[in-house]
């Protein structure tokens, strides 16, 4: 069976920012048409950005520098609705121009810190302000950043890095930044390539820090490969039911680390082919899945959630680690599934940074979503081998897949699915 999975989240952002700094017109194919690139797109809009659908791609017309408000004498809102990479990305690129600009969103997204971010771009010689608790609303009050060498507290997202980044070939000198306990490397890596696609010149250092150069960005047509985060529901979902799914365009050239959970599903006995141009899994006829391990999924933190909700159907217990950071997402996600799981029925231990579900049969029960996309999506999985599970807010997975339930059952139609949907 062939999974049709949308366009990758971070991709898109990100390459939507680039391009929107980027000199020229970029068109960006397949791109992911979800709640948080939508909202994304509508703030580079509000900025100036102008931004057009042609077919199945968009069509990006880039500043060629930092946005410019209309009138510096007022505030420019600017609303990242739910879309934490909106809250981190923006704000820099905002620094890189004039004017004041006022970033805020959801309450959910105002939960999440900016504090690192914040003081980051104030030792840049940004005017910044935050509300309570160094989160949104946020305001800028920019006339451009002139680079430097600064330390970043990234142990609580990679997000607030990837923001730096990205703006910082429109600073006017370089920026060198030294990321302090840093999670995610692999979307640091993901940024880099897409910075230098679009024409950045970049450098790693042996001490772990980033010099970034100034001279802007080229525009440069990109096509969107699929979301490895959301793949590792539908081959989550192979191992749990036996049968084969293959994931077109998503291969051995994927710049996305969550591709690396194939990796963690084999270890349960499921059989993985990664090829150039496609990833296949394959679960045992009988669905079993092999437990008794550990895995640091630090680097992977948001598939972490889709190996924990099937983690029951294993033979032994299964214990992931790595992913305190987790606990600062759209919810406390290790909080979250281990409440979830024990509703259910299910024996589980939690940590600072870890989880461990034994092996169990679930009963019915309603699931807890807490509006995160991601905790919706790895239940329902569940669901195709569990009855009586429902979610009390489905709806949610049009964070990053509108149409994942329709999907699912296509895909699975003898199967069972959450109920209420």
């Amino acid at each position: 069976m062939t999974a049709r999975v949308p366009g990758s989240k971070s991709i898109t952002n990100r390459a939507l920012l680039l391009a929107a700094a980027a000199t020229g017109t970029t068109r960006l194919r397949a791109p992911l048409v979800s709640d948080d690139t939508l909202a994304f797109r509508t703030a580079l809009t509000g900025l100036g950005v102008r931004i057009t659908e042609t077919g199945d791609a968009w069509e990006v017309t880039g500043t060629g520098r930092g946005p410019v408000s209309a009138d510096a004498a007022d505030d420019a809102p600017v609303w990242c609705a739910d879309a934490g990479t909106a809250a981190r990305f923006l704000p820099p690129f905002a620094a890189t121009g004039k004017g004041r600009f006022v970033f805020d969103g959801t309450d959910q997204l105002r939960a999440r810190p900016l504090r690192p971010l914040a003081d980051a771009l104030t030792a840049l010689g940004a005017e910044v302000s935050t509300g309570p608790g160094g989160a949104l609303p946020l305001t800028v009050t920019a006339d451009g950043l002139t680079g430097g060498d600064i330390t970043l507290d990234s142990s609580f997202s990679s997000q607030y890095l990837t923001g730096l980044l990205l703006s910082a070939p429109l600073m006017s000198a370089p920026l060198t930044v030294r990321a302090r306990s840093l999670v995610s490397r692999p979307y640091i890596d993901m940024t880099l390539a897409l910075m230098r696609h679009f024409g950045a010149l970049t450098e790693e250092h042996g001490d772990g820090a980033i010099t970034v150069h100034p001279g802007g960005y080229t525009a440069a047509d990109l096509t969107i490969e699929p979301d490895a985060s959301t793949a590792s529901y539908f081959f989550a979902a192979a191992a749990v039911t036996g049968r084969r799914v293959t994931v077109p365009g998503l291969g051995t050239g994927s710049s996305q680390g969550d591709l690396g959970f194939v990796e963690v599903l084999r270890r349960t006995g499921a059989e993985v082919e990664v090829t150039a141009s496609a990833t296949t899994v394959t679960g045992r006829p009988d669905g079993r899945l092999t437990g008794g391990f550990e895995v640091d999924m630090g680097n992977i933190s948001d598939t972490f959630m889709t190996l924990a909700a099937v983690a029951p159907l294993a033979d032994g217990p299964v214990t992931v680690t790595g992913i305190g950071h987790a606990r600062l997402k759209e919810s406390d996600r290790i909080g979250a599934v281990a409440r979830n799981l024990r509703a259910l029925g299910i024996h589980t231990e939690e940590g600072p940074e870890r989880i461990t579900v034994h092996p169990g049969v679930p009963r019915p029960a309603e699931i807890a979503c807490h509006r995160d996309h991601r905790i919706a999506m790895a239940f329902s999985v569940l669901g195709l081998r569990t009855g009586g599970i429902t979610l009390d807010d489905p709806a949610c997975v049009a964070k990053t897949f509108p149409g994942f339930h329709d999907e699912l059952r296509r895909l699975f139609p003898g199967a069972a699915t959450p109920q209420g949907i």
